[in-house]
């Protein structure tokens, strides 16, 4: 073990969803997540599986699809100053291992949170809309893309 040696990465954030047991820790945290909203004694199961589905999409988005540059001092002349972290991951290549797993898991989620409100069109709204805001940034078309001049500097 190399202690005190810097890391090799030019920027880190482009292997922090690869490394040892973070997709264990996100989905443990989501679990927590859903239990301690299952703890609130007056949320009935529908709501709580529809809160869970919506919290865990606004953070996703608030953290690959909003947060830009790096809290890291990083030798790459601010070319990740303009990057969220969803493009910064693995260099900007699709549908690797963690794009995968990170997109195939609110998907997972809308299942799960749309079959325990039986599909009440209510709760299927909102989650099918939280959904659709946390995918399409995911999607390839949309690397670099600032819709409306929004998060552009």
């Amino acid at each position: 073990m190399n202690v005190g040696v810097a890391h090799s990465e030019v920027n880190p954030n482009t292997r922090v969803m690869n490394s040892r047991g973070i997709w264990l820790t996100y989905l443990l945290l989501t679990i927590v997540l859903h239990i301690v909203l299952l703890s609130i004694p007056f949320f009935t199961v529908p709501l709580v599986w529809t809160l869970t589905n919506v919290i865990h999409n606004l953070v996703m988005y608030l953290f690959l699809h909003t947060v830009k540059g790096t809290p890291f001092e990083t030798p790459d002349q601010g070319k990740a100053r303009l990057l969220t972290h969803w493009e910064q991951m693995d260099y900007g290549v699709q549908f690797t291992s963690s794009r995968k797993f990170l997109t195939i898991s609110p998907i997972v989620l809308y299942i799960l949170a749309s079959f325990y409100t039986k599909y009440d069109p209510t709760h299927f709204l909102i989650n099918t809309s939280s959904l659709l805001s946390v995918l399409l940034p995911k999607l390839p078309q949309f690397h670099g893309v600032r819709i409306f001049g929004i998060n552009k500097y």
